[in-house]
């Protein structure tokens, strides 16, 4: 959340002299990492959350697709143009290719839909790294040929499966979200703490061995690139992995709140529904350290708000106390039924 929000406030409010020099150009291809990082994340996160129990996917697959509408909904809605540019584009493709714009959100949800399925069909735990794998490999080897099918299509699918100038198709990106969720489940035979982020560390460096002697390709449809920034995900998970949990759970609560400090921060840096954002009113023309300062502002602003909304919504619900009361089992100490007591 840190890389993307300061990574799209920069991009936004820096200077064009800035941008020319070769440190900024770097740091836009280091930048490159930051959404297929949230979408492995996101993917990671899905899987890691159900425990050990065969049961849990089933249990909690409506509220995942509660979730996944939600995403969808958020997602379409910040990419609103404004009742000003509906009318004067009228309901054809062009205002059509503006709200249904398939971004990170929306590729997210449909990859949870498929992914809460998936791990309600296949119960074994190779029957699910096996389907994981077969998502995880197959859409990004099969973006080309889906995008090539799709040409015909209207453009509210084109956008999602795949076509010229769309943000986050789900051909190749949802292979991240799969990439990730198969990580997860396969990180469980290993012990929480070091050897997991060992683990990660070693899959990102031999995905980014294995880039390095095949043919680069930096194309939409790339199952190379897709690979290439896979292994750059690991790498991060990897060392975050090793990082102490004491520095570690400073950054948590954000994490928490990831969703609404994306949907929150987007319409301020590029505005929304015909109302200029940073974008529009500031840059490009600050220099460095004013950008930075803009962005960590408007990070700081975005997570008050995000957790606000999660304690109002928090103290709204009823607290088990309040509930109609239930018998609960009682612990029996094994030192009590030796001595025939009664409890």
């Amino acid at each position: 959340m840190v890389a993307m929000v300061l990574g799209h406030t920069l991009d936004a409010l820096l200077s064009p002299e800035l941008r020319a020099n070769a440190w900024v150009q770097h740091y836009w291809e280091l930048r490159g990492i930051t959404a297929p990082l949230f979408l492995l994340v996101a993917g990671f996160a899905v899987v890691a959350a159900l425990g050990t129990s065969k049961e849990s996917a089933g249990q909690s697959f409506v509220r995942r697709a509660r979730r996944a509408l939600l995403l969808l909904f958020l997602g379409y809605l910040v990419h609103w143009p404004g009742w000003d540019t509906a009318h004067a584009l009228g309901w054809g493709e062009p205002l059509r290719s503006l709200v249904f714009a398939f971004d990170a959100l929306q590729s997210i949800a449909v990859s949870l839909l498929v992914g809460a399925a998936v791990l309600v069909l296949a119960r074994g735990t190779w029957t699910r790294a096996v389907a994981l794998a077969v998502l995880a490999v197959g859409i990004p080897l099969a973006s080309t040929w889906m995008w090539s099918a799709a040409t015909g299509w209207p453009v509210e699918l084109r956008q999602a499966v795949g076509m010229p100038g769309a943000r986050f198709p789900l051909f190749p990106w949802a292979g991240f979200f799969f990439a990730g969720a198969l990580a997860a489940h396969l990180m469980r035979l290993l012990r929480p703490g070091w050897p997991q982020g060992l683990a990660q560390v070693a899959l990102g460096a031999g995905l980014l061995v294995l880039t390095q002697r095949l043919p680069s390709d930096w194309s939409p449809t790339s199952a190379w690139l897709v690979a290439f920034r896979v292994g750059q995900g690991f790498l991060v998970l990897g060392a975050i992995n090793l990082v102490p949990q004491v520095l570690s759970r400073l950054l948590a609560p954000m994490g928490r709140s990831s969703l609404w400090i994306y949907v929150l921060h987007l319409p301020v840096v590029y505005g929304w529904a015909g109302t200029l954002g940073l974008a529009g009113r500031l840059g490009p023309t600050l220099g460095l350290l004013p950008a930075l300062g803009v962005g960590l502002g408007l990070l700081a602003v975005c997570f008050a708000i995000a957790r606000l909304w999660l304690l109002v919504r928090g103290s709204r619900r009823p607290s088990p106390d309040s509930t109609t009361w239930r018998a609960r089992p009682v612990p029996i100490s094994g030192t009590a039924a030796r001595s025939g007591q009664r409890i």
